[in-house]
């Protein structure tokens, strides 16, 4: 387009003539460049847990599968006779019901003790004690819980089980209120910090209002903060039945490892998680021994997937009451 003169005036250009703007280049953002990536390793994250159950699941029904059709179930369930390597022309037995017995006995015995030790040193800690003495407490219950559980063991070996052989007259050290003992100790540091934190989460307004009403503290811990904080401390008391549960080898040390079925508390016990340690070094790989400790492995499996079940179908009832 030509140009066009204004009188008395400077030459201009037309608009269509004019030169269009420069575009102007998006610049490369890191961060912009990695943010699809970055979704997919959260939800990759998210679904980790799901995929390492089903993992462990799979693997240990493979392992256990090539004797599971064979498998005498009554047998497993009902008798006391663990014999995976017997001599020369005798068949095998694989009766469980000693270990499963001694499994159960012992947990009942750390529950029985480490429940009351556990949440009263967390309504302690959270509602009478302060300053020093409070960090103190904290810091001795962190320490308790990084005690490796050999060292556990070792203590019910050659410290508790001597001393109780001494006062209750039993044959040897190593037993099942022994084993039991040991693994209350180890269950409170887990039910003390849970408590203390469902304890903690509960308003304070909540024990204002009570104290102002009258109560003294002790009357607040029992009618009030109790039952705000049921959901948290059914969970702490759950975790340290499944610390109990699944320990290995502080039993295996501090129980005795004979396969019976205990008739008192001072007499010697096994455990399946002990017997699985115990014995897979000296299974043959796939021979019946050896699958029949991955069998072991998912009764166990099974009990603690039953427990779980079982203490959400309680903390939702418990919830749905506390709505009504």
């Amino acid at each position: 387009m030509s140009d066009t003169v204004d009188a008395g005036g400077p030459v201009t250009k037309h608009p269509a003539a004019m030169p269009p703007p420069p575009v102007k280049r998006r610049k490369f953002r890191f961060f912009d460049a990695i943010e699809k990536p970055t979704e997919w390793l959260i939800r990759l994250c998210g679904w980790s847990s799901i995929i390492g159950i089903v993992a462990i699941f799979f693997f240990i029904f493979k392992e256990a599968m090539p004797i599971v059709p064979r498998l005498d179930w009554k047998e497993f369930f009902t008798s006391s006779r663990w014999i995976p390597a017997p001599g020369a022309g005798n068949p095998a037995h694989f009766g469980a019901l000693a270990l499963i017995v001694g499994t159960f006995a012992t947990t009942a015995i750390a529950l029985l003790i480490a429940v009351p030790l556990g949440l009263g040193a967390a309504v302690y800690i959270s509602e009478f004690s302060s300053g020093k003495m409070k960090e103190t407490l904290k810091v001795v219950i962190e320490l308790l819980a990084a005690i490796p559980s050999i060292v556990w063991g070792f203590i019910g070996l050659m410290v508790l089980g001597p001393v109780l052989q001494k006062f209750t007259g039993a044959t040897q050290p190593t037993n099942l209120l022994t084993g039991g003992i040991i693994l209350a100790l180890m269950s409170v540091p887990i039910i003390v910090s849970l408590g203390e934190d469902a304890l903690r989460a509960v308003p304070d307004s909540y024990r204002e209002a009570s104290l102002a009403l009258g109560a003294n503290p002790w009357e607040t811990v029992r009618r009030v903060l109790f039952p705000a904080a049921r959901n948290g401390l059914l969970a702490a008391c759950l975790l340290g039945m499944g610390r109990a549960i699944g320990e290995t080898m502080a039993v295996l040390l501090a129980t005795g490892h004979s396969n019976r079925i205990p008739e008192a508390f001072t007499d010697p016990i096994r455990t399946m998680t002990a017997t699985i340690a115990a014995e897979m070094g000296e299974a043959a790989q796939h021979s019946d021994h050896y699958c029949m400790l991955f069998v072991l492995g998912i009764v166990l499996l099974l009990i603690t997937c039953a427990t779980n079940v079982a203490a959400d179908l309680i903390i939702k009832g418990v919830r749905k009451k506390g709505k009504a």
